[in-house]
């Protein structure tokens, strides 16, 4: 999560010198120098053809769909299939068919539904700051909960037809106190085991979620997190 994209031109992987951007993401610390090229070279060694990646949030810098043009042609330029969702910095999602008609071939975004992979069914929503959080305002509650609705609406959809539930959210679903959320309680009633999100950086890594809580494995993937290095969450028989 949070690769933070910001081409500003067709990227070749043979010329990095040549690689122009619009928000270079060094001015957030040294680790984030050339931070793609370090994506590209870590995912083409760890991710074969038939791998499934989650990207939960936090893709592209752009403003506009047609300005995130450089951002998914670089996706689809890595192996694996990636399962995307937006984050809150993705402001050029706006209308899901029109970012679905974009989208390289190799991906695939959710919104209100899920993408089942034989017994598996990957699921999620953005989701927002939490009740409790020291972020949260009055004006959040909105958002919350209609994160809250794409979340169920996405679950509900998978259950039934698969044997386990991956849910992707970007934002860490609960507080920094780790109080139980709607987003836990969710979790517990869909019976979602594995929950992978991102949007905590740097130092704000110190505030995840304990691996293990409520009987739901996390997985922080903030870019910088886990070094711009895919990790493994599970291995599909």
């Amino acid at each position: 999560g949070d690769v933070h994209l910001s081409f500003s031109r067709p990227v070749d992987p043979q010329h990095w010198e040549n690689v122009e951007q619009n928000k270079p993401m060094d001015v957030f610390g040294e680790e984030w120098r050339e931070h793609y090229r370090k994506i590209y070279e870590n995912w083409v060694k760890t991710v074969s053809a038939g791998d499934l990646v989650l990207l939960p949030g936090d893709i592209s810098w752009a403003l506009k769909l047609n300005e995130a043009r450089f951002d998914l042609e670089f996706l689809g330029l890595l192996p694996g299939q990636i399962l995307g969702l937006a984050g809150n910095h993705d402001y050029w999602w706006q209308s899901l068919a029109k970012v679905r008609a974009v989208l390289p071939q190799n991906m695939k975004v959710i919104q209100n539904d899920h993408v089942q992979i034989g017994s598996l069914a990957i699921c999620g929503s953005r989701g927002w700051w939490c009740p409790g959080s020291e972020c949260f305002k009055e004006d959040d509650l909105k958002i919350y909960r209609r994160e809250l609705i794409r979340m169920e609406n996405s679950l509900r959809g998978a259950v039934g037809s698969v044997k386990e539930i991956i849910a992707m959210t970007h934002f860490m679903p609960t507080s920094e106190r780790h109080e139980k959320s709607e987003f836990i309680e969710l979790f517990n009633k869909y019976n979602v085991k594995t929950v992978v999100y991102s949007h905590l950086h740097g130092a704000a890594a110190s505030l995840r979620l304990p691996d293990q809580a409520w009987g739901i494995n996390f997985h922080l993937a903030s870019a910088d997190f886990i070094k711009f290095t895919p990790a493994l969450i599970m291995e599909l028989n």
